[in-house]
């Protein structure tokens, strides 16, 4: 079954927020120092995606390319449009900030190697060991998420089946235009930008800075486009 994977991936998701849910009603300050530990862990491992890059300059172009985009689509406000009616419908006050925990859970999950590399070998092979220990953690960090940020993060779980699922189905024709060698290369761009996508994200957990990491993602087709034309040209 090619989607397999991605099936048990927004599963293990949903099971992982409604155990989190069962531990919001820790103490303030607990989720507070709890969220700082997050914030600084997110921080770290975006760090150590940002340098698989072979050219760093081309990250920085396709990131500031990439936020014009973004910032004209206004994807955020769609993304928080998005949480913001499931708001509305289930009760901020019961279940927390949704939009909050459905953004940041959905960029989480999805800006990442693991969900490529996972959905390629569900498609191409039918080896869904990758996709299979991304569920583990993933299913881990929305525990976490939602014992702070609420409800929100378990609606993560449709966008990472949808982006994770069209992958693996269109996995052999992905493979049939890009060599080995080539989509090595751009999964190791991808993972680049996606690191510093991370850090934004760790950053808006923290607090420093309130970033919209949902207008950078056109970045990652930027990239994908210079790659492609590095490569041929």
């Amino acid at each position: 079954m090619v989607l397999f994977g991605s099936v048990v991936n927004a599963l293990a998701i949903i099971v992982g927020t409604l155990i989190g849910l069962l531990l919001r009603r820790i103490p303030e300050q607990m989720k507070e120092t709890v969220m700082m530990a997050i914030g600084l862990s997110v921080v770290v491992l975006g760090i150590s995606m940002a340098l698989k890059s072979e050219d760093f300059f081309i990250v920085i172009v396709s990131l500031v390319l990439g936020t014009v985009i973004g910032e004209w689509l206004r994807i955020e406000n769609h993304l928080q449009s998005v949480g913001n009616m499931l708001e509305r419908k289930l009760g901020k006050s019961e279940t927390g900030n949704i939009a909050q925990g459905f953004v940041t859970a959905t960029l989480i999950f999805l800006v990442g190697a693991m969900a490529i590399i996972g959905a390629l070998d569900s498609g191409l092979r039918q080896d869904h060991a990758v996709l299979l220990t991304k569920s583990m953690i993933d299913g881990f960090t929305s525990m976490i998420l939602a014992s702070t940020l609420g409800i929100g993060v378990l609606f993560s779980s449709i966008p990472v089946f949808l982006y994770q699922g069209g992958i693996a189905l269109f996995a052999n024709v992905i493979h049939q235009f890009l060599s080995d060698e080539l989509l090595e290369r751009l999964i190791a761009e991808l993972t680049s930008i996606g690191g510093v996508m991370i850090i934004a994200i760790g950053i808006n957990i923290l607090g420093l800075k309130q970033i919209r990491v949902a207008n950078l993602l056109p970045g990652i087709l930027v990239i994908t486009a210079i790659v492609l034309v590095q490569h041929h040209f």
